[in-house]
């Protein structure tokens, strides 16, 4: 009987160990070409950018012009896009909490 537990227990728990022991995923841009021998970087979550620094910084000039691209920061709090304030880590009222003493 118990060798049959603890053949029962290896079955279950073999998935959940061979899950753990895949590798990490690879996260490193890849160098690429365009169709026009342009060289650019292609990261893992879709984003692409040029090599070339004069490139890229044209490109940010052109992409910063649309509104989808004014988003803010990942780790910033508040900030509507009509015009809130952003506060970004490290100022004194980044996580304060809030105001009302009844929350408190």
């Amino acid at each position: 009987m118990k060798a049959l537990c603890s053949i029962l227990m290896l079955a279950v728990l073999s998935p959940v160990l061979a899950a753990d022991a895949q590798p990490a995923l690879e996260r490193t841009p890849v160098e690429a070409v365009t169709g026009r021998g342009e060289k650019v970087l292609l990261h893992p979550n879709g984003r692409w950018e040029y090599v070339d620094a004069k490139k890229a910084e044209m490109a940010k000039k052109v992409a910063d012009q649309y509104p989808e691209n004014r988003t803010r920061p990942v780790d910033a709090q508040g900030g509507l896009i009509a015009g809130g304030r952003l506060i970004m880590p490290g100022e004194a009222d980044y996580n304060r909490g809030s105001l009302n003493p009844k929350l408190r």
